[in-house]
């Protein structure tokens, strides 16, 4: 990518400005999920580096300029990292695409999303006033509550979603003022890498932006407990999210996680009684279910349909889950690529056999595809699957599959539909669809979910706050909230007419 600083293969480990191997000398071979094929090397680090990247986080924060550059520089860099993403798009669409197994027209839009949300920051930052003054009720006080960066954070990331999840910490970060660390996950960490090489190029000092390659029981692990960092931000699965929340309880960091979320899609009959509103919701089902392979926190998983369509609702809807194009996502007319990892496409498979032993009905997929000069043997694929006729006791209904498989249940009330949607113990996201006014907002108010969708799955806004009630996490990202996140509330009191109090007579 043009402009890049140059490095050489597995110098992936980025602190003070400089790229490095790991200190132990390990690396890992990333694998290209549509044919299991390395494309590329990076460091394996370990404890020993994370030590190293919070300490040049550490000194950049308590010793240079970043924290204290004027609000109109930061924006401004930010701008110029949103350019540059902008200008590499087609390069960093492809690399995402190898990366996650992604389709290139997806990693084309992430890097959109990307860039708006640098822009987003930027703004908001330079939109702000510079305090709340507060009413002391005298004339002779002046009282102020600022806002300054929380310090060093520790970044981690997902695989599923490497430049998008990445971009959401790193953007309010750096507008807030803050240095940090990086660690994106162990299977997906290019275009991390290259995110961190156009904030180089786009002039942030040394020390402000580090990144750590390696696996999350050493690099994780150390950056959530380590002393020196003083806010934690992870994105990943309920299990890992737990552990970093205890590590870093022992310091009283503060903590922001977004954790996933098993996510209901509820539909009513009113919605398909059109033969447009049909056709729609059906489209609506497929992408809520199936883009990116169901590799998406706020995928709708769960699919809560009116009993009086259900039948034809399903048919029409495991119809064209069948036809959705699979293959390698650089290569043209693929809709929908392979899963991230053979551990992943594992973890489907025992979903599906589970949920087939429990009772549920396979409508369609459950399977391996057959091999192709656009699927590789070697790939991870695995064919859109629907399954009919689930029930909350199911494993598959529970739990957070991330893989494309569609549970279907039913129901005849809006109450019914209510107690479906809410009966999980996550809370991120889900969508309504009725052609009635009234019903969309009373269920919209009456889900415990973050993002509610009605008549629509998926979209986001920059402007607007992402996260979840329940098990789906602590904090929100995007939004105002989601530069909040990255800030410590000061208050400045100031008396403008000092006298003793003589509190003490002597």
């Amino acid at each position: 990518m043009a402009g890049h600083q140059e490095r050489q293969a597995a110098e992936t480990i980025h602190l003070a400005g400089k790229w490095r191997t790991a200190l132990s000398g390990v690396t890992r071979e990333i694998l290209d999920p549509a044919d299991a094929e390395p494309f590329a090397l990076v460091a394996e680090g370990d404890e020993r580096d994370a030590d190293a990247a919070v300490a040049a986080a550490r000194r950049a924060f308590d010793e240079g300029a970043w924290p204290h550059t004027s609000v109109a520089e930061r924006a401004a860099l930010l701008h110029r990292v949103a350019d540059l993403l902008v200008r590499d798009r087609e390069e960093l669409g492809l690399l995402e695409s190898r990366d996650a197994g992604k389709t290139v027209e997806e990693g084309r839009i992430d890097v959109d999303c990307v860039a708006d949300a640098f822009r987003y920051f930027a703004d908001l930052v330079v939109a702000e006033g510079a305090g709340r003054v507060v009413d002391a009720g005298s004339p002779d006080v002046h009282s102020v509550v600022v806002q300054e960066p929380v310090g060093v954070c520790a970044l981690i990331t997902p695989w599923n979603y490497p430049l998008l999840q990445a971009s959401w910490k790193i953007a309010p970060a750096l507008a807030a003022g803050n240095t940090f660390v990086v660690k994106p996950s162990e299977i997906t960490p290019m275009t991390t890498i290259a995110l961190v090489e156009l904030l180089v190029e786009a002039g942030l000092p040394d020390g402000v932006a580090n990144v750590v390659t390696g696996p999350g029981h050493t690099v994780g692990a150390r950056l959530g407990a380590h002393p020196g960092v003083d806010l934690v931000s992870f994105t990943g699965g309920l299990v890992s999210g737990t552990k970093v929340a205890q590590a870093a309880a022992a310091g009283v960091k503060k903590v922001a996680l977004e954790l996933g979320g098993k996510n209901p899609n509820v539909v009513f009959a009113d919605a398909c009684a059109t033969d447009d509103g049909f056709d729609t919701a059906v489209d609506q089902a497929l992408n809520a279910a199936f883009i990116h392979s169901g590799q998406v926190c706020s995928a709708g998983s769960r699919l809560i349909i009116e009993a009086s369509v259900r039948e034809r609702f399903v048919a029409e809807l495991a119809r064209r889950a069948g036809r959705i194009r699979l293959g390698r996502g650089t290569e043209k007319d693929v809709e929908c690529g392979p899963l991230v990892s053979a551990q992943q496409r594992a973890r489907t498979e025992a979903y599906v056999a589970s949920a087939l032993a429990e009772g549920a009905v396979l409508r369609c997929g459950g399977k391996r595809p057959e091999p192709s000069r656009s699927r590789p043997a070697d790939g991870y694929f695995y064919e859109p699957t629907v399954l009919d006729q689930c029930h909350r006791e199911m494993k598959v209904v529970r739990e957070e599959v991330f893989g494309p498989v569609l549970t279907v249940e039913t129901f005849r009330t809006e109450d019914e539909a209510v107690a479906l949607a809410n009966d999980t113990e996550y809370g991120l996201a889900g969508g309504v669809w009725t052609a009635d006014a009234g019903r969309a907002r009373r269920v919209a108010g009456r889900l415990r979910h973050g993002t509610v969708w009605i008549n629509d799955f998926h979209p986001y806004l920059p402007q607007a706050e992402w996260g979840g009630f329940g098990k789906s996490g602590i904090g929100r990202e995007l939004g105002p909230s989601g530069l909040a996140e990255y800030r410590e509330a000061k208050h400045v009191y100031q008396n403008l007419a000092p006298r003793a109090v003589r509190w003490f007579a002597g």
